[in-house]
């Protein structure tokens, strides 16, 4: 069994996903959360100086989805075939837009520009929001292939980062997505997960 340290802030953010990944797969690994003080000293060991980084048996590799995908086909949590990955990954980068357009606003300084990118950012959301609904309502109540994949644990451990930088339940009028939220949260491991995991706002 390889040994694993993800390393990422200490919020859930992008580090999160990965984390759900490998606790749902049962797999022990070391959480080292970052402070932000203490990130321009990490940075310049890290491969592309950016965060989440995954440590495997020491060899160190970056980029949130390339992870999850890596370790998704580890762990039984990827497609049954080469047209399902590539519906979890058109579904990634859905949830990945979704969460750049509310990121858009809250990270803004300007106040002129958030106060727009905030407008857009509510229009948007509940156009993303109901069209990942329905698609969960044609696949059996998951993302894809009618079963749990990485997807549906990234957008659950996501969402919980959205919420808190949104300040509201975004998938709080969309049946599909809150009951895929519940499936989730109430795995076995999962659940030990969170129970475990420090609390952060997002």
């Amino acid at each position: 069994m390889p040994s694993y340290k993800v390393t990422y802030f200490n919020i859930k953010g992008l580090g999160e996903p990965i984390r759900f990944i490998l606790s749902q797969a049962g797999v022990d690994f070391v959480d080292d959360r970052v402070e932000s003080a203490d990130w321009p000293k990490i940075k310049p060991t890290t491969p592309f100086g950016q965060m989440p980084v995954l440590e495997v048996d020491g060899k160190k590799i970056n980029q949130t989805n390339a992870i999850c995908r890596y370790l998704a086909k580890q762990y039984g949590l990827a497609g049954a075939n080469d047209w399902e990955n590539l519906e979890i990954d058109a579904t990634v980068d859905t949830i990945h837009d979704l969460r750049a357009k509310i990121g858009a606003y809250y990270y803004e300084t300007n106040a002129e520009a958030k106060a727009e990118k905030e407008k857009a950012a509510k229009e948007l959301v509940p156009f993303y929001v109901e069209r990942l609904d329905e698609q969960v309502k044609k696949n059996g109540g998951y993302f894809v292939g009618g079963k749990l994949t990485w997807a549906d644990l990234l957008f659950v451990a996501v969402l919980g980062y959205m919420n808190g930088i949104a300040k509201e339940d975004i998938i709080a009028k969309v049946e599909n997505l809150k009951a895929l939220r519940e499936k989730v949260l109430n795995l076995p491991n999962i659940k030990a997960w969170v129970a475990k995991r420090p609390e952060t706002e997002c």
